[in-house]
């Protein structure tokens, strides 16, 4: 399988005070084509400094990261740019859907950025394989938590990224609408040949996955224990 996400030898430093905080310390990683990873650890180890690095929003201090086999490194921000929306689909927390405009809408405004037409078809073989192609006239405030989560990962979708990164997916939702989240979106990985990675705190949500790593101070250790 094709390699998705290489991450070699990743640092992420920064200075806080007097002090020299080692946010990562030499992460390495290769997600592969269709594969669901969990990510687990507490606050403070550096789980949100991955996340953001691994998609490109911030730079490391040192080490190298591939896309699809291309280096971020290389890349000046708005080829970046382009590459994380090419390449990359975000879920983040909260749905974080635009409030005034209907689920259908939040595909459109996708279609506006790349300047194309609307996709009506495609927005609706999506919204039928995550069984919400009936809310498609509905506002975010009609839906439920674990529906929203859905329209999330439909707009993840959308695009058709390689790579998915999921920060937190499940952190405002009941343990129902959580472990149905999860479930789709390692559905979704295995079916469509996602590389996939959720990051968690939540133990209970990484049963499904692939592989288990965990996030201590700032170093990346795989665990069998799940």
């Amino acid at each position: 399988m094709k390699s998705m996400l290489m991450m070699k030898d990743i640092t992420k430093s920064f200075t806080q005070g007097k002090e020299e905080i080692h946010a990562l310390k030499k992460i390495n990683l290769d997600v592969k084509q269709g594969e669901f990873i969990s990510i687990i650890g507490p606050s403070g180890s550096g789980k949100s400094t991955f996340l953001t690095i691994s998609g490109g929003l911030q730079q490391p201090t040192s080490g190298d990261i591939r896309i699809n086999d291309i280096s971020f490194s290389n890349l000046s921000e708005k080829e970046r740019a382009k590459l994380r929306f090419k390449e990359i689909g975000f879920i983040l927390q909260s749905s974080n859907l635009i409030p005034f405009l209907t689920i259908k809408e939040q595909f459109y405004l996708v279609n506006k950025v790349n300047k194309e037409k609307r996709d009506d078809a495609k927005v609706d073989e999506l919204l039928h394989s995550l069984d919400i192609e009936h809310l498609k006239n509905k506002y975010p405030k009609d839906l439920s938590g674990g529906e929203r989560q859905r329209v999330a990962i439909g707009r993840a979708l959308f695009n058709d990224p390689n790579l998915i990164l999921a920060d937190e997916p499940t952190a405002s939702l009941d343990t129902e609408h959580a472990y149905e989240v999860v479930k789709l979106l390692v559905k979704e990985a295995h079916e469509k040949q996602k590389a996939t990675v959720m990051v968690t705190h939540d133990h209970r949500m990484i049963k499904w996955s692939d592989r288990v790593f965990e996030m201590q101070d700032g170093e990346l250790v795989e665990t069998k224990d799940f």
